[in-house]
């Protein structure tokens, strides 16, 4: 049975960050399903650069029946009012924190780190984020400058650049090294080269 993932999308979400966690996970044979949050035109999120782009459902209509045991993974993107519309979103908060105590998943990119705290993912796990963040979560997190940081089933990671690194480290956490070190192959990523 494939691994299912659920990816949040709000305004304002860094695309690169987005697409790519998306476009990794698939090739991967994860189901990838992504919920517009808060968007002000329900059916299209405007991203951070101008890309628009048409989730596949509204959270709030779903949030209701959302249940992390139908999902092995929640990703987080980052861009900075992408990530403050989920960080301050109750509803969000709510399930990041379920999917963590059920030990699923949860996958936070540069900005994106702000929702963990927020979700009341508990002090002391080390984390990283994009640089100007930093400040809000070294009083909560163990802080590390890594492009991607592993702790338990936390993972978090820093900006657009470290985007397929922390694309092919879920897919290594939810399918296994052997499917990613294949993508890493196949698309010709820097360490496979």
């Amino acid at each position: 049975m494939n691994k299912k993932a659920l990816i949040l999308l709000a305004d304002g979400a860094e695309e690169m960050e987005f697409t790519i966690a998306v476009d990794v996970l698939r090739r991967a044979q994860v189901e990838v399903l992504v919920a517009g949050v808060a968007l002000k035109e329900p059916t299209v999120a405007h991203c951070s650069r101008g890309v628009k782009i048409v989730p596949d459902v509204e959270f709030a209509h779903q949030n209701m029946s959302w249940n992390p045991s139908d999902f092995d993974a929640v990703i987080i993107p980052g861009g900075i009012a992408g990530a403050t519309t989920l960080k301050d979103n109750k509803d969000v908060q709510k399930l990041v924190s379920l999917f963590y105590e059920q030990r699923k998943v949860v996958g936070f990119i540069c900005a994106g780190t702000l929702v963990a705290k927020s979700s009341g993912i508990p002090k002391g796990h080390k984390v990283t984020s994009y640089p100007a963040v930093k400040d809000q979560l070294t009083d909560t997190y163990e802080y590390s400058e890594d492009r991607v940081v592993v702790d338990q089933n936390v993972i978090t990671s820093r900006a657009p650049g470290t985007a397929f690194l922390f694309a092919l480290t879920l897919v290594e956490e939810l399918v296994g090294k052997d499917v990613a070190d294949k993508l890493k192959g196949d698309m010709m990523t820097a360490s496979a080269l």
